[in-house]
């Protein structure tokens, strides 16, 4: 089930949250993701999250700040079983168009995001961490309503 997500959610999202950077991005020292944990869970209750639960809890969230997909992220254990998936069609049904900046060296997310219909608008670089990243985007195709004259 997806809802939007409540107070007491926090952290256990800015848990999920570390977890999954720490995993998905190993190419960045751990250290960033550490450092950035407080002011991230700050962030966090500010933003639209909407989070994936189950019988076993919490599983993932996604968080967005307007039509940006701040990140889709899964808990590892839970992950290849349709949940980003879900996540990624849910924000897709609220919004007309969608915007998101996603790691070069996360294929695995690249990958995932142009399954999904995302595409490479630019390449660019993140002044954080020193990483390329690509910058994508997905629009929902309007619908030509077709009119019969008589």
């Amino acid at each position: 089930m997806i809802r939007t997500s409540q107070e007491q959610d926090i952290v256990r999202i800015a848990d999920i949250w570390l977890d999954t950077n720490l995993k998905a991005h190993h190419f960045i020292p751990a250290q960033y993701w550490t450092d950035n944990f407080e002011t991230v869970k700050g962030m966090l209750s500010q933003a639209e999250l909407y989070v994936y639960e189950d019988e076993r809890g919490m599983q993932g969230f996604v968080g967005l700040s307007g039509d940006y997909i701040a990140g889709i992220f899964v808990r590892s254990e839970a992950q290849s079983h349709g949940i980003g998936k879900q996540l990624i069609d849910y924000v897709k049904g609220l919004k007309k168009r969608l915007n998101l900046s996603v790691y070069q060296k996360n294929v695995r997310a690249v990958h995932f995001y142009q399954k999904e219909q995302f595409q490479i608008l630019r390449e660019q670089m993140d002044e954080d961490t020193g990483e390329a990243e690509y910058r994508m985007g997905w629009e929902r195709e309007q619908q030509e309503s077709i009119k019969i004259c008589s």
